[in-house]
C-alpha cells in the first residue's frame, strides 16, 4: 500500500540495538558490577538486532509497494534561521541499505556467541557491535547533512573502539589509532564539502539542498574560476576515500585486522566501509553536475581496484588476503559511482555484504579451527575435517571472482559494462583496470582457497614456519593474544587435527551463503533495470552508461548465459587455473617469480611504501610543525610572553610604584598639593579676550 511509513515503527530499528547495547555495556561490564551475565548481555543485543532486520524488511516491502517517509522527528536547535534537525528519509536506497546493515549484523552478532565464547571481554564486544548497528542505521537513514555526520563519526569512533578491542596489545593499539587519525584526514575533506553546500544552500537538508542545485551549478569559488559545485562534491568524496578505504587513505583497513574476526565481517566488509559508496548514491542529484569530480571518483576507484588487489598476491595471513580483497571491491563500487552508474554500485554494495561477509565469517571459522593459527602456509587440506566451512567458502569465493549466476557476477559484470560505456574522462584506463583485476581477484582468492582447503596437509607439524620474516611471524599470531593465558598454543600441536566449528559459527555461514548465491539474480531486474530507484538516483542526460546496459538487459538467465562467451569470464577462469598450477600442480613457479622479480615482490611487501611515505612526509612534517608551535607558540609566544612577560611586567610595575610609597606625611601632602593644582589648572577657566 503506498502511502506514509510510520515515524515511530522507523524510530524503534536504531533504538532496538542501541538498548541492546546499552544493556550489555553498562549491566554487562564492570562498569555497574557486571549485574547480568554472558546469556543476558547476548540476549538483549541480539533481540536488538533481531526487532531491527524485522521492521527493516517490513519497511522495505511497504517501499517496493510505493511507502516512503521524509520528515523531522526532532528540532534540536535553530540558529539565526538555520535548523539543525534529527529527521529520517526513508525510500528504497535506504530500506535495502536498512536490510543489508541489520541482516548482516544479526549474522554476526550470532557467530560472536561461539567465536568470542573464550573472551574476558564477551559482554563489552557484544554492547560495541550492537552500538555500531545504531551509529550505521543513523547515517543511512538521515535526512540531513548534521545527522548523516553524526553517524558518519559515530562509526568512526566504534570502529576505534573495536580495532583496539584487545587494547593491551600494542599492534592493536598501533592500528586503532591509524585508523582514527586516517579517518580525520577524510572527514576534513567531509565537513569542508557540508560548510560549503550550508554556505551557499543554506540548509542542511538534503531535499532543500538539492532543490538548489542549478543555481548551486552556477557558482564560483570565491577568488578562483573552480565550479563550486566541483569543490564541493570532491570534498565529499574525500570523505568518503576516508571511510570507504580508497586510495591513498586505504592505509587503515589491512592493520585494522587486528581487531577480532567478526569485527572485520561487520565493520570492515559489509557495512562501515560501505557508507562512502552510500553517500555518493545519495548525493547523485549533486555530483551529476559535476564531470571533473566524477573523473577524480573514477580514477581513484580505477586506482583502488586494481593496485590493492596485487596486495592480495602476496598476502599470507587468511584475513589480510580477505582484507585487501574488500579494499579491491571497494575500488569497483567506486568505478561505478565515477561512470554515473550509482545503482550499479549500491548493487555490487548489497552483494559484496553478503559474500565478503561470508569469507570473513569463514575466515574466522578456519582461525578456530587452526587454534589461532592465520598463516593459510600451515594449512591445506582442510576440507575434509570442516565440510561446513568448506563448501560455504567455495561459494562465496566463487561470487567473489565473479562466476555466472552467482550473486557477485550481476553487480561486477554490471560495473564493468558500465564502464566500457562510460564517456567521462578515465574511463580508458578504469577499463583496463577493472577486467585486469578480474583476473587478480580471482588468482589470489583462490591461491588461498586451494592453500586452505586442499593440497598437503601441512598443519600440525613441528616447522619453521617455512622462513617466515618477522612480519610473517606477527601475522601468523595475530588472533585472540588476550584471550587466552599465556600458556595458551597458537596452532595445531604436532599430531593434532583441525575440526569444525560449533553451530552457532557455522549456522550464519550457511544463511549468508545463500543471498551469496542467489540474491544477484534476483535483484539485478528491479534495482539496475527497473524502477526501483526511480526518483532517489539521478543521472544526467549526458550520462548514458546505465541506459545503454539496460538496453542489453534480457533478464538474468540470459546475462549469465552469455556470460560463457565474454572476457571477464575467461580472465577469472584463466586466474583460478594459475592459481591452481601454482599452488597444486608445481609450486616451484610461485618461488621462481619471487626470484626473478624480487624488486616487485619488495614494493608489495612494503604496500609500495605508502606508510613509509606517510611517515617521512606526514609524519615528519607533523612532528616538526608541532615542535615550532611548542617552541615558538607556546614556549616564546604563551609561556614567554603572555604568563612570564606579565609577570615580569607587574613586577617591574610594582617596584616602580613602591617608591611612592614611603610612609612620609610630608610626601603624601606634597602629593595631594600637587593633584589639587593640577585639577584647578585642568578644569579653571581661562577668560577670553575680545579684539
Amino acid at each position: 500500500m503506498a502511502g506514509q511509513l510510520n515515524p515511530y515503527l522507523l524510530l524503534a530499528v536504531p533504538l532496538a540495538p542501541l538498548a541492546g547495547s546499552a544493556i550489555a555495556g553498562l549491566f554487562g561490564t564492570k562498569f555497574f558490577g557486571n549485574k547480568i551475565g554472558r546469556t543476558a548481555s547476548h540476549s538483549a543485543t541480539i533481540l536488538g538486532v533481531l526487532i531491527s532486520f524485522i521492521i527493516s524488511v517490513q519497511t522495505l516491502l511497504a517501499v517496493m509497494d510505493g511507502a516512503s517517509y521524509n520528515g523531522t522527528l526532532y528540532n534540536w536547535m535553530t540558529v539565526m534561521g538555520l535548523k539543525l534537525e534529527i529527521g529520517f528519509l526513508v525510500d528504497s536506497l535506504t530500506a535495502m541499505m536498512m536490510c543489508v546493515v541489520t541482516s548482516v549484523s544479526l549474522m554476526v552478532h550470532i557467530y560472536t556467541i561461539g567465536y568470542m565464547a573464550d573472551d574476558e571481554g564477551y559482554n563489552r564486544f557484544f554492547s560495541y557491535i550492537s552500538l555500531f548497528t545504531f551509529s550505521m542505521l543513523m547515517l543511512v537513514m538521515s535526512n540531513n547533512f548534521l545527522q548523516l555526520f553524526f553517524g558518519w563519526e559515530a562509526v568512526g569512533l566504534v570502529s576505534y573502539l573495536l580495532i583496539g578491542f584487545w587494547y593491551t596489545r600494542p599492534t592493536a593499539i598501533y592500528a586503532n589509532m591509524k585508523a582514527f587519525l586516517v579517518n580525520r584526514v577524510g572527514d576534513f575533506g567531509f565537513i569542508l564539502g557540508i560548510g560549503l553546500l550550508l554556505a551557499y544552500a543554506g540548509s542542511m537538508n538534503y531535499g532543500e539542498v538539492f532543490a538548489k542545485k542549478n543555481e548551486l551549478a552556477a557558482l564560483t569559488l570565491p577568488g578562483t574560476d573552480w565550479m563550486l559545485i566541483t569543490v564541493a562534491c570532491i570534498c565529499l568524496f574525500i570523505g568518503a576515500m576516508g571511510k570507504s578505504a580508497q586510495f591513498p587513505l586505504h592505509v587503515w583497513l589491512p592493520d585494522s585486522m587486528e581487531g577480532p574476526t567478526p569485527i572485520s565481517a561487520l565493520i570492515h566488509a559489509a557495512t562501515m566501509v560501505t557508507a562512502g559508496i552510500f553517500m555518493v548514491a545519495r548525493m547523485s542529484p549533486l555530483f551529476e553536475l559535476s564531470d571533473t569530480a566524477l573523473s577524480f571518483v573514477l580514477v581513484i576507484g580505477s586506482i583502488t581496484a586494481l593496485f590493492m588487489g596485487f596486495l592480495g598476491i602476496i598476502q599470507n595471513d587468511i584475513k589480510r588476503v580477505v582484507a585487501y580483497s574488500t579494499l579491491s571491491q571497494l575500488g569497483y563500487m567506486t568505478v561505478a559511482l565515477g561512470a554515473s552508474a550509482y545503482s550499479v554500485a549500491v548493487f555490487h554494495l548489497m552483494t559484496h555484504a553478503f559474500f565478503k561477509a561470508l569469507l570473513f565469517l569463514g575466515a574466522g571459522a578456519v582461525i578456530i579451527g587452526m587454534h589461532h593459527d592465520q598463516d593459510i602456509r600451515n594449512m591445506g587440506g582442510l576440507r575434509k575435517y570442516m565440510p561446513i566451512t568448506w563448501i560455504t567458502s567455495l561459494l562465496g569465493s566463487l561470487a567473489l571472482i565473479g562466476t555466472p549466476f552467482f550473486s557477485g557476477f550481476y553487480s561486477k559484470d554490471s560495473i564493468i559494462e558500465a564502464v566500457h560505456e562510460s564517456q567521462i574522462w578515465g574511463s580508458g584506463f578504469a577499463n583496463f583496470a577493472v577486467l585486469a583485476g578480474v583476473f587478480v581477484t580471482a588468482f589470489y582468492s583462490f591461491r588461498m582457497y586451494f592453500l586452505v582447503f586442499h593440497g598437503e596437509e601441512r598443519f600440525g607439524k613441528a616447522h619453521d614456519h617455512h622462513g617466515h620474516s618477522a612480519h610473517d611471524a606477527h601475522d601468523a599470531h595475530e588472533e585472540h593474544d588476550n584471550a587466552h593465558d599465556a600458556h595458551h598454543h597458537h596452532g595445531l600441536a604436532p599430531g593434532e587435527k583441525p575440526h569444525e566449528a560449533p553451530f552457532v559459527v557455522t549456522l550464519p555461514l550457511i544463511l549468508l551463503a545463500i543471498p551469496s548465491v542467489i540474491i544477484g539474480f534476483i535483484a539485478i531486474g528491479p534495482m539496475l533495470h527497473g524502477d526501483f530507484f526511480r526518483d532517489v538516483i539521478f543521472v544526467g542526460e549526458s550520462h548514458k552508461a546505465l541506459q545503454i546496459l539496460t538496453e542489453k538487459f534480457h533478464g538474468a538467465a540470459a546475462m549469465g548465459m552469455h556470460a560463457f562467451s565474454t572476457a571477464p569470464f575467461y580472465l577469472a577462469l584463466a586466474g583460478v587455473a594459475a592459481a591452481y598450477y601454482c599452488y597444486m600442480v608445481n609450486p616451484r613457479v610461485p618461488a621462481w617469480f619471487y626470484s626473478k622479480f624480487r624488486g616487485i615482490h619488495t614494493i608489495l611487501e612494503n604496500k609500495y611504501y605508502l606508510d613509509k611515505f606517510n611517515e617521512v612526509v606526514f609524519g615528519a612534517g607533523a612532528r616538526v610543525l608541532g615542535g615550532g608551535l611548542w617552541r615558538i607558540g607556546d614556549r616564546a609566544l604563551i609561556d614567554g610572553l603572555i604568563v612570564n612577560g606579565s609577570a615580569k611586567a607587574v613586577g617591574w610595575f610594582s617596584t616602580v610604584i613602591r617608591h611612592l610609597q614611603s610612609g612620609y606625611i610630608y610626601h603624601y601632602a606634597f602629593v595631594m598639593i600637587i593633584g589639587v593644582l593640577g585639577f584647578l589648572i585642568y578644569f579653571m577657566p581661562f577668560p577670553t579676550f575680545a579684539k
